[in-house]
C-alpha cells in the first residue's frame, strides 16, 4: 500500500468489516424489486442510519405525477406508486455542494425461477466460502454498502473534511433511472460523482444506452386446421426477428475501443414474446418486447430512428407485413449512453486511490449496459464514473454474488479517494 496521509489511515481504520458484511447481508434479505413496497423500506433504513451517523439529510417522497410529466422522463417499467429519494451531506460548507457524491441504488431485479437458484432461496445473503450470495448481492448491493461503509468511517473516524462528501441512495434504477432523475431534479449536484456499479476491478467510464421497445405484430385468426386461411402473427414476425438481427451485427461492426471486453457492446435483444390465445388457432397478435442498444455519444432519437427504419424494410420485403405495418412503440426505459471527459482529471484521482490501496493500475473501459451515469452526467452535469465491487456476469443471474474480499479491497479504495476529494485532515 501506498504511503498514505495521517487522516487517511484514520479513516482506513474506522473502516468496520464486520459491519460492512453484515449491512450487505440485511439487504439481501430484504426483496427490494423494483417498485416495491421493500424497496421504499431500505431507503428508509439508509435515511435514518445517516442520521444517526450525524449526516444532513434530505429524504422526500416522490410526486409521481410531476416526475411522469416531465419533458425528460427517463420512462420505467415497474408499476409504482411511491418513491423515495435519500441524501445525506457531511461536512463542508453548507452553502457548496460535495466535493464528491457516493451513489448506489437499492431496487433489484425480479429471482427468475427459483428453482435455478443454489439453494432456492434468492434473498438468503448467504455467506460461502468468502462469498455473499443472494439477488442484489453484486448488482448493486454491494456498491451501496460500501458507499455507507465509507459514510460511516468518514463520520466516526474523527477526521474533519473541508469540502463536502455526499452519499445518495436511489430507486428505480433498473427500469430507467427514475430515482436519479427525481434527485437531479431535487437539486442536488457535487463536483464529482462515483456510481459504486460492479466494474470488475475496471474504471467504467462510459457506458452505452438502451432503449425499451415493443412491437405489435398483426395476423389474421384461423383454426388450426385452415391455418393458410389465416396468417401467423409469429410466422410474420420472424422476418422482422431477422431485420434485428442484422440491424444489431451492422451497429457493432465498429465500437469505440473502450469496449475492451465485449465483442457485441451494442446488443438488440428481444426479451418477452407472447402470441396466441388457443392452441389449435391460427394467432393474430403477436406482442414482443426487447431492448436496443445505443452507441456512445449517439441521440436516442436516431438509435430510435434506425431501428424503425430496419424494420420498415423488412416490412416492404414481406407481402404480409407490407399490408399490415409492424406497430413499434417507445416505452419503459429509456437510457441514453453517458461518459465522462476522458481527460477529466477526476479520472486519475480515482485511479490514484485504487493504486494507493490496491497496488495496480485499473484498466479504463466502457460498459454495454445502461446507467444512472447519464442522468448525472447529462441533466446534472456532474463529471461522474463507475467503481465498485462485484462482477456484472452475476448481475440479474440465478448465481448473483459478490466476493468479500473484493467488497472489501474497493470499499478501501474508495474511503482513501473520499477523504482525498473532500480534503480530510485531522
Amino acid at each position: 500500500m501506498a504511503e498514505l496521509s495521517q487522516a487517511e489511515v484514520r479513516v482506513l481504520e474506522s473502516i468496520d468489516d464486520e459491519a460492512l458484511v453484515r449491512d450487505l447481508v440485511e439487504a439481501i434479505r430484504v426483496p427490494s424489486v423494483t417498485g416495491s413496497d421493500a424497496e421504499s423500506d431500505l431507503q428508509h433504513r439508509g435515511a435514518e442510519a445517516l442520521r444517526e451517523l450525524g449526516f444532513e439529510v434530505d429524504s422526500w417522497k416522490f410526486d409521481l405525477d410531476e416526475l411522469f410529466a416531465h419533458p425528460d422522463f427517463p420512462g420505467i417499467e415497474a408499476e409504482r406508486h411511491e418513491g423515495y429519494g435519500v441524501v445525506g451531506t457531511l461536512g463542508g460548507s453548507a452553502a457548496g455542494n460535495p466535493a464528491l457524491v457516493m451513489q448506489g441504488h437499492v431496487d433489484v431485479v425480479p429471482t427468475g425461477d427459483v428453482d435455478k437458484w443454489i439453494d432456492r432461496d434468492p434473498w438468503s445473503g448467504a455467506v460461502r466460502g468468502g462469498v455473499i450470495l443472494g439477488r442484489g448481492a453484486c448488482d448493486m448491493k454491494a456498491g451501496a454498502a460500501a458507499n455507507m461503509a465509507v459514510a460511516r468511517a468518514l463520520a466516526v473516524s474523527g477526521v474533519i473534511l473541508e469540502r463536502g462528501f455526499g452519499l445518495h441512495s436511489v430507486v428505480s434504477e433498473e427500469d430507467g433511472g427514475l430515482g436519479a432523475f427525481a434527485t437531479m431534479l431535487r437539486g442536488h449536484r457535487a463536483e464529482a460523482a462515483v456510481l459504486s456499479e460492479p466494474t470488475s476491478g475496471r474504471l467504467v467510464v462510459a457506458n452505452a444506452g438502451a432503449l425499451t421497445f415493443e412491437l405489435r405484430v398483426a395476423g389474421r385468426a384461423a383454426h388450426g386446421s385452415t391455418r393458410l386461411e389465416g396468417r401467423s402473427a409469429f410466422e410474420a414476425f420472424l422476418p422482422v426477428h431477422a431485420a434485428l438481427l442484422e440491424l444489431e451485427r451492422e451497429r457493432n461492426a465498429e465500437s469505440d475501443p473502450l469496449f475492451t471486453t465485449t465483442s457485441l457492446p451494442y446488443p438488440i435483444s428481444v426479451g418477452t414474446v407472447r402470441t396466441g390465445d388457443w392452441a389449435s388457432s391460427v394467432p393474430d397478435l403477436l406482442i414482443a418486447q426487447g431492448r436496443l442498444g445505443v452507441r456512445l455519444d449517439e441521440a436516442p432519437a436516431d438509435a430510435r430512428a434506425a431501428c424503425e427504419a430496419a424494420i420498415a424494410r423488412a416490412s416492404l420485403n414481406d407481402p404480409w407485413l407490407r399490408d399490415h405495418p409492424v406497430e413499434v412503440n417507445w416505452r419503459g426505459g429509456q437510457f441514453a449512453s453517458g461518459r465522462i471527459d476522458g481527460a477529466h482529471p477526476f479520472i486519475d484521482e480515482v485511479a490514484a486511490a485504487i493504486a494507493a490501496v490496491e497496488g495496480r493500475e485499473a484498466e479504463r473501459a466502457a460498459a454495454p449496459y445502461g446507467s444512472d451515469l447519464r442522468l448525472y452526467a447529462g441533466l446534472g452535469g456532474i463529471p461522474t464514473l463507475h467503481y465498485g465491487p462485484g462482477d456484472v456476469r452475476f448481475a440479474h443471474a440465478p448465481r448473483e454474488q459478490v466476493e468479500i474480499e473484493e467488497l472489501l479491497r474497493v470499499t478501501r479504495s474508495l474511503a482513501v479517494l473520499a477523504a482525498r476529494t473532500c480534503g480530510a485532515h485531522l
